[in-house]
């Protein structure tokens, strides 16, 4: 009884000590936590104010205000019915979309450089005229209350554009859905046993771009694939050619029939045929979801974070962005994707417009779809698929998040939550360093702490990141790398030349990436040349070693004076070295100059022998120097994709004419890319490392040092003064150690956004 009762007190005791450890741990880890400084939200000591320009306005993307005001007046023009529902047929005048007009550069300068008046604010509508077979294009002002309008497609194309050359939009999309689940009831008992497809469902397809052969058609190749996660990589041995060219979809017509790589003349001849038991037929196999991007084990760790010691050292005010030494004004076009305009270094703009102009892919196949396919995603809207990016993994965890609004083939202003991030980085290489034990000890070094200002695109299977980066060197990168879903094609016995096998019946095909990027490098002014600039090996005579020579590197200098000379083609050399050069100098009496480097691997370009490459002829060119025109905006346009024999924009006029580029205002047209041969490792999905390209801005001596060297980050250490916080920031560091405050995950990426009015 006793032994019991000291047990009982013992077991208490016990209790007693556990809990009060608990306690004890609980109250020292509240005590350090309260200890622990949070983060600051913003910079302290700045070395100098932020100062934003309200006049970055001049480049603003449209407002939801803007884009009701540019609606409401299209609807009420005397003489017009225009419908602003998506889901109009292609017969109605519909309002597909509307834009920023983006002002004339001199009026822009002009109000920047001079306070001169601020350009009228104007926007691009774009009415699909269903009753008159064409498409317009009218600019709408002044905003904000627009009081006229007039049509410009003739001034800035030439021509009427047809109606066949639109893109397919909402209405046209879930009339085709109809049209397959009609045709393609008589076969349902095929798709079922064949294919494991529900003809009844909704049928999940990918298609051939562009639809047809020659300008005014308008057929398309749809394969069926399986309604499944990444349904892009599960083809099924079924395709079907359509011409849905009249604005009745009554009058849609089947062409042809693909299956099992046996060609019939309509759906009823398949049928007839696969019920007598001439056709070899394909027995559906179940096979699990090789595409799903579901994680094969539980997610159980994070990675590696960053975060802001001393708070953000970037500061946003509208539409526009103040980094240390730089600042720059920035927008997102719903057809052309990610753009920077007024690009200044230490108060000096280096470029008036950096921004992404085209992504083309042109695939090889033995099957038609993809034989025929040459993607120009430009005209499909490069920038209205910014979708939301997801916090810690699409950019970093701290990075600051931006909304974007667009009004294309949806009615009302829509808005894309969190489809820009803008973050410092360290690139987690030093900028620049040395360590020297010979005569001198020292060591001198900088972190290559960058801005980055990115978004990604998912443009149908392809997802494309594009990242724009401020250096503290001067230098400015434009890159892109491209991850997302292949394009496939059932897998059958001729296919390999096109590609490789990557999953059960499943070809992964052949095709290459070209991207093009407009910079509008303005040095020192809008009067400037192109120059290039390599080597050659010489021999040299050695004085002191009479009839010796020795063989050494020469600079070879080459000032370009036409446009055509300029053009520098993919296949042939390009000299490495390529300068946009002012007629000023440096200290040393150097042309101030910046450099154009571009990283590609895309190979050959289309050969000019195929009448469909101008609409693609910018993809002939790895850089192409032009004199800079208002008429002259982009390297494609919103009609190039189905009507790419006769398109609306053909780059290559822009260079017949040939104009001189000595002193003038030049714009470099840089294409690049990759070349992808997909193979098992694309399943699920491509990976973003290898797969892009880019080209660099570096400035050349455009100063008379890097500028670099006065970053307040900078490090120097010399033999005593290791600890020494005067000269190296990083000795510190462990006693301004914060903790982040950081914002909750959240994610709003399939709520779809629109603004109507209140």
């Amino acid at each position: 009884m006793v032994s019991k009762t000291i047990s009982n007190v013992l077991k208490g005791i016990l209790v007693l000590v556990v809990v009060a450890s608990l306690i004890g741990n609980c109250v020292l880890i509240w005590l350090n936590t309260q200890r622990t400084p949070k983060c600051p939200a913003r910079q302290v000591n700045l070395g100098q104010p932020v100062v934003h320009d309200e006049r970055s306005a001049v480049f603003a993307d449209l407002s939801v205000e803007e884009f009701h005001q540019v609606s409401d007046y299209m609807t009420k023009i005397p003489g017009m019915s225009i419908s602003t529902d998506p889901l109009s047929p292609p017969s109605v005048d519909y309002l597909y979309m509307i834009d920023l007009s983006l002002p004339k550069k001199l009026d822009v300068l002009n109000h920047l450089d001079t306070n001169g008046p601020k350009p009228a604010r104007e926007a691009t509508a774009v009415v699909f005229h269903g009753m008159n077979n064409n498409i317009s294009e009218y600019v709408v002002g002044p905003l904000p209350n627009p009081t006229y309008h007039y049509d410009v497609t003739l001034e800035r194309y030439g021509r009427e554009i047809p109606l066949t050359a639109r893109p397919v939009n909402a209405g046209e999309h879930i009339l085709i859905i109809k049209f397959l689940q009609h045709v393609l009831k008589p076969i349902s008992t095929l798709l079922l046993d064949s294919f494991g497809i529900d003809a009844s469902a909704n049928p999940a397809y990918y298609q051939n771009m562009p639809s047809g052969v020659k300008s005014g058609d308008r057929q398309t190749w749809f394969s069926l694939c399986r309604n499944e996660e990444g349904f892009f990589i599960h083809p099924v041995g079924f395709e079907i050619l359509c011409n849905h060219k009249s604005t009745d979809n009554m009058s849609w017509l089947v062409i042809k029939v693909l299956y099992n790589g046996q060609y019939f003349d309509s759906i009823l001849d398949l049928k007839k045929q696969y019920e007598a038991g001439t056709v070899p037929k394909i027995i559906y196999k179940a096979v699990p979801n090789y595409a799903s991007l579901k994680p094969r084990n539980k997610p159980t760790g994070v990675g590696p974070q960053q975060f802001y010691a001393q708070g953000e050292r970037f500061s946003i005010k509208n539409n526009h962005i103040v980094y240390l030494d730089w600042s720059f004004a920035f927008g997102l076009s719903p057809l052309r994707g990610m753009r920077v305009f007024d690009v200044r270094f230490r108060g000096e703009r280096i470029i008036y417009e950096l921004s992404v102009q085209e992504a083309m892919s042109v695939y090889g196949s033995v099957t038609p779809n993809l034989m025929l396919t040459k993607y120009l995603d430009g005209s499909l809207g490069i920038g209205r698929c910014a979708y939301e990016l997801v916090r810690g993994v699409d950019c970093p965890y701290s990075a600051t998040f931006i909304d974007t609004f667009h009004l294309l083939d949806t009615g009302v202003p829509r808005r894309l939550r969190n489809s820009i991030c803008v973050f410092e980085h360290d690139m987690g290489r030093p900028l620049r360093r040395h360590f020297s034990e010979i005569v001198f000890n020292s060591y001198g070094g900088l972190a290559n702490s960058a801005l980055v200002f990115r978004t990604i695109t998912a443009i149908g299977n392809y997802d494309y990141m594009w990242d724009f980066i401020f250096y503290q060197s001067g230098s400015v990168e434009a890159k892109v790398h491209a991850t997302g879903y292949i394009a496939s094609s059932f897998a059958l016995k001729d296919n390999f030349p096109f590609g490789h096998q990557v999953a059960e019946n499943v070809t992964g095909n052949i095709h290459t990436h070209f991207i093009n990027f407009k910079v509008d490098v303005d040095v020192l002014g809008v009067e400037n040349v192109f120059q290039t600039k390599d080597m050659e090996f010489v021999n040299v005579s050695m004085p002191w070693m009479p009839e010796r020579y020795t063989m050494i590197p020469k600079v070879v200098e080459k000032q370009l004076q036409t446009e055509q000379e300029a053009a520098l083609r993919q296949d042939t050399k390009t000299p490495r070295y390529l300068h946009i050069a002012s007629n000023k100098t440096n200290r040393w009496g150097h042309q101030r100059s910046y450099r154009l480097q571009v990283f590609s691997y895309t190979g050959d370009h289309l050969p000019e022998s195929q009448a469909e490459e101008r609409a693609m002829s910018w993809a002939r060119y790895k850089v192409a120097i032009t004199k800079q025109k208002d008429s002259e905006q982009s390297c494609g346009s919103l009609y190039n994709q189905h009507d790419i024999w006769n398109p609306a924009v053909d780059f290559s006029k822009y260079i017949e004419d040939n104009e001189s580029i000595e002193n003038q205002d030049l714009v470099a047209w840089v294409t690049t890319g990759f070349l992808h041969i997909p193979h098992a490792e694309d399943i699920p999905n491509t990976v973003t490392v290898g797969n892009g390209g880019g080209v660099l801005l570096r400035p050349h001596n455009y100063f008379d040092e890097d500028p670099s060297i006065h970053s307040a980050d900078s490090v120097y250490l010399a033999p005593g003064s290791e600890d020494s916080c005067d000269s190296n920031r990083m000795a510190c560091l462990a006693q301004e150690t914060c903790s982040p405050v950081l914002e909750p995950f959240t994610y709003h990426g399939f709520k779809v956004e629109t603004r109507g009015k209140n």
